[in-house]
């Protein structure tokens, strides 16, 4: 057994921070790490934290920790952050909003980069999930980047996903249908101390609220810390009453996760044939002197590239 994951087993803080880190890198060891706690998880719920920049994921996060601990939950918060365009890391803006929340000891929190994965989510985060599981954490909180349209993908990494809308969104009813309405199973309106909270709880408990799922519509305040409980008690009782789905929902998970993780390693197979089949550079010269249409390149070297397999 490799001692970073002996060490995460056993509760070592600085050995989960240290596999998160390999497998977030995607290092030599991060398939080793995973191999050898796969069988111990399954255990940890997730809620995943979704919603257009701005609309205080962050904040709301770091207030309802200790609310949850309350509740007996062994507490985790993973942040996806935006990229750094010069070192490629995360831009740790969501770990200053969450200050309060991580100074407490028993919380373990880490930002990771999107690097620039389609739907606010990183390709490492399930992995990372994995590796809180595997420590002992049995809720994990999971905040995407604020990517507005794109970012649903999280609802297929999560067992409950929270939508956060504030009333500075921007138009109501554009903000409800920016791609968000068909994946919350609990919608947040943040800041209802300002002026519109009211009729953006309304407009999306008339088209959300009423649909055939039936999500959950809440309002509260993360900077002044109104309906925190009650939120904390709502996420308890949707964990609660989804327990026994779980295991269909984790199947589902794994269906997804299994299909992305072909398509990634087809696509850079073919991607290094492509690169190196004689006639990927022909096409090009023919595509420049217009000897060749697009469509009709790509369908030709396409063909030869799968042939050569």
């Amino acid at each position: 057994m490799l001692a970073v994951v002996k060490g995460l087993l056993e509760g070592e803080r600085r050995s989960l921070a240290r596999a998160i880190s390999i497998v977030d890198n995607c290092e030599p060891d991060s398939q080793k790490i995973i191999r050898e706690i796969f069988n111990k998880t399954g255990n940890v719920k997730t809620v995943g934290f979704t919603g257009p920049a701005g609309s205080g994921k962050s904040s709301l996060i770091g207030k309802l920790v200790p609310n949850l601990q309350a509740l007996g939950y062994k507490v985790a918060v993973v942040a996806v952050d935006p990229t750094s365009p010069i070192t490629g890391g995360a831009i740790l803006g969501d770990r200053v909003r969450m200050q309060e929340a991580m100074d407490d000891g028993k919380v373990f929190m880490r930002s990771i980069a999107s690097r620039g994965a389609a739907g606010g989510v990183s390709k490492s985060l399930r992995n990372v999930i994995r590796i809180l599981d595997a420590a002992g954490y049995d809720l994990v909180l999971v905040e995407s980047v604020g990517a507005g349209q794109i970012e649903v993908e999280i609802s297929n990494i999560v067992n409950i996903t929270a939508v956060v809308f504030t009333p500075h969104t921007g138009d109501n009813i554009q903000a409800i249908k920016a791609g968000l309405t068909e994946i919350g199973d609990l919608y947040v309106v943040n800041k209802e101390d300002l002026d519109g909270a009211g009729a953006l709880f309304n407009s999306i408990l008339d088209l959300i609220g009423n649909s055939a799922r039936k999500p959950l519509v809440v309002k509260a305040s993360a900077k002044r810390g109104k309906g925190i409980k009650d939120l904390a008690m709502t996420i308890d009782n949707l964990l609660k009453a989804k327990s026994s789905n779980y295991k269909q929902k984790e199947r589902k998970m794994l269906e997804s996760e299994l299909n992305d993780m072909v398509l990634d390693i087809v696509e850079q197979r073919v991607s290094a044939l492509l690169n190196s089949h004689n006639k990927y550079l022909l096409f090009i010269d023919k595509l420049a002197e217009k000897k060749m249409d697009p469509y009709q390149a790509a369908e030709e070297l396409a063909a030869a590239v799968l042939k050569t397999r």
